[in-house]
């Protein structure tokens, strides 16, 4: 009896390829300080590169009571699913410190976010679509471009000075580029450090109203003053009341690891993030809302907040006395009168990306200023932050930078 054999087992098809991600994913690259973070995480690195609040002066006991009431008083709520709007007692709270800056505002015309990071990709989804143009200072805070970048903008930088942005040249091209909005951080700017003059401010509106353009302006270190006189919202100004987005944020003034923020905005576009937020996160998170409305009712965050900005202008003094002996001969640097962050310009031969890797070894740690750039980068700057650690270590980090950049 012949046995034939069974037929081979045809040879398994080799998988098809997954389909490709988005494009805008590769286009926009990923954040170089988050990246510089996890490089120098060895506590013997002296990191001058996060914008990190320094962690001693959060108020962890105030903090802490405010959540024991909450849980005390409210768990089921606390625990529970929340309105994408926000927590009416934390959106009342914010409302009444934006009255005592100077802007009338009601708890309804506020959006609470998680984070005013969120905010930016909320309005990036409200207002634009691919290859609308968005105007931005020069140097703009980098998480800014991102948003930006991601929603397919086309991201144009308005030329400036050590003021800022100048109002001329965002009147040419706002003619020439017809932008749907403008991004700025008018004070104590990231990363730059430097404020917009109340007369720019006002200059900048006036475009705003003429022109038919969005301002969104951002406002996380605004309170963290050291010297000089408050310099009052571009939203505060006449002809922008109807055509201004500010966003806020308790990151710098309570804790960042609260992840809560804000954004004030006209009805109408005001609802398009509300709507996108539901599609983002539903809402941020209850039970931390709830806490910070506590902690603004029980405690005096105004007070909490003068200490705090008097422990970081010393820590800025500490910087800028010591950046003379640190630095090339034909460096510049900004003074900032508040914030957390300086620019620097060092000799135009000095190429800050490329001597990161060195300055790292030397156990110092900075950002190179060529990322923030949304135009032709100027590969001679970086950015330094004074806040996180104290005038004896930033002194010591100061002499090492100063040995990389020699070395």
């Amino acid at each position: 009896m012949t046995v034939t054999e069974p037929p081979a087992a045809p040879a398994p098809a080799a998988p098809a390829p997954t389909p490709r991600l988005a494009a805008r994913t590769s286009a926009v690259g990923g954040s170089p300080v988050r990246d510089i973070l996890a490089v120098t995480a060895r506590p013997e690195v002296i990191n001058f590169a996060g914008g990190l609040p320094a962690p001693e002066l959060f108020d962890a006991d105030g903090m802490a009571e405010a959540y024991r009431a909450v849980f005390a008083e409210m768990p089921a709520r606390a625990l529970q699913y929340s309105t994408t709007e926000g927590e009416p007692a934390l959106r009342a709270a914010l409302a009444e410190r934006a009255r005592a800056r100077g802007l009338v505002t009601s708890p309804d015309e506020l959006l609470v976010t998680t984070g005013s990071q969120q905010a930016l990709s909320l309005l990036a989804t409200a207002l634009l679509e691919p290859g609308d143009t968005v105007l931005v200072e020069d140097p703009s805070y980098l998480a800014a471009l991102q948003s930006f970048g991601l929603a397919g903008a086309r991201v144009v930088a308005v030329p400036g000075d050590e003021h800022g942005l100048d109002p001329e040249a965002l009147k040419e091209l706002v003619v020439r580029e017809r932008p749907k909005l403008l991004y700025t951080v008018p004070t104590f700017q990231n990363p730059t450090g430097r404020t917009l003059p109340a007369a720019r401010r006002a200059a900048v509106a006036e475009v705003a109203a003429r022109r038919g353009l969005w301002i969104v302006e951002d406002d996380p270190y605004g309170e963290l003053r050291y010297e000089g006189e408050r310099v009052p919202w571009i939203a505060a100004h006449p002809g922008a009341e109807d055509r201004t987005v500010l966003l806020g944020s308790l990151s710098k003034i309570m804790a960042p690891g609260l992840r809560l923020g804000w954004l004030r905005a006209p009805e109408g576009i005001r609802r398009a993030c509300a709507v996108a937020k539901q599609a983002a996160d539903l809402h941020t998170p209850t039970v931390n809302q709830l806490a910070a409305a506590r902690y603004l009712a029980d405690r005096d965050l105004d007070a909490h907040v003068r200490r705090v900005a008097g422990v970081y202008g010393e820590r800025r003094d500490a910087m800028l006395a010591g950046l003379p002996d640190a630095l090339p001969d034909g460096s510049v640097w900004s003074r900032p009168e508040g914030g957390m962050f300086l620019w620097v310009r060092l000799p135009s031969s000095y190429d800050t990306t490329a001597l990161l890797p060195e300055v790292v070894r030397h156990d110092v740690a900075y950002v190179p200023g060529a990322p923030f750039h949304a135009g032709e980068p100027d590969r001679s700057t970086l950015r330094l932050c004074f806040v996180t650690q104290t005038p004896e270590e930033i002194a010591e980090g100061l002499r090492r930078l100063g040995t990389a950049l020699r070395a």
